[in-house]
């Protein structure tokens, strides 16, 4: 064998040591891959679901510690079709991140996607685009249109605490007077008692309102004061867990059985 010959083979040998350990290397992380929740979920046979469960129509706790609502008939729906149960944690509009992020899998309820959660966790795709709107007693309607119009002195303006309301309205309303109210079923109370003028509120739940409590009216919530979507939250990084979610949730669209769900709460 010539001195050129022993060469060739010499590199050959090399480049194919070399490529064999790419090789390796490239594999090596589809055998270390993360497991995902929901493995951990369907081998359970149960999902954790955390909820407030004080935001009607999507998620209430009724005096018996049960919860219902739109939302709980959806994971109920997503549930069945893992084959898993439902299991509920009470949680608060203020620990709602910590809580899902520590005690369950999902976490629901009338949740508003903004930049700041998606910080800390993951969404699924938006099951709802729902702005924020005021109510208001309806004597009031032509006075409170706009931000403007809400954010002058003398205006009391109610909301739940630790939630998109509160932040929407710290945001917008630097004249009006802003006071927290912790029952965000009651809340709306308030304003009939004449202990606050308007509430800011997600422009479905406004409407809800104003047919469970008469002298309630919620204003233009077909044109509402920002965009907003709504969504369940998610661990941050499952990316595996994500998109079972959110292909069911396109599923269920598609086939009308979200409309069916979705119905039966918001006429």
């Amino acid at each position: 064998m010539n001195t050129v010959w022993m060469r060739v083979c010499a590199m050959g040998l090399v480049l194919g040591t070399i490529m064999g350990g790419a090789h390796a290397q490239s594999a090596a992380p589809a055998a270390d891959a993360k497991a995902s929740r929901l493995d951990a979920v369907i081998k359970a046979g149960r999902i954790r679901v955390c909820s407030p469960g004080d935001y009607k129509p999507f998620s209430l706790q009724r005096p018996d510690g049960g919860f219902e609502g739109l939302d709980l008939d959806l994971i109920g729906a997503a549930a069945k079709a893992l084959g898993v149960e439902v299991e509920m944690v009470k949680t608060t509009w203020s620990t709602l991140l910590k809580d899902t992020a520590e005690k369950c899998d999902v976490g629901i309820g009338g949740i508003s996607v903004s930049l700041e959660r998606q910080k800390q966790a993951y969404f699924t795709s938006a099951y709802m685009v729902n702005g924020k709107a005021p109510i208001t007693r309806c004597e009031n309607v032509k006075r409170f249109q706009t931000v403007a119009d809400i954010d002058k002195p003398g205006v009391t303006v109610i909301e739940n605490p630790g939630g998109s309301n509160e932040r929407f309205a710290r945001a917008n309303f630097k004249q009006a007077k802003i006071v927290i109210f912790n029952d965000n079923v009651t809340i709306f109370d308030e304003i009939l008692k004449g202990n606050a003028d308007v509430m800011i509120s997600e422009s479905v739940e406004t409407v809800v309102q104003q047919s469970l409590r008469p002298g309630l009216c919620a204003v233009n919530p077909d044109k509402p004061l920002q965009y907003g979507e709504m969504a369940w939250l998610l661990p941050r990084g499952d990316e595996v867990f994500k998109a079972w979610m959110d292909q069911w949730l396109h599923l269920a669209k598609a086939t009308g059985e979200y409309d069916r769900i979705v119905g039966r709460w918001i006429k």
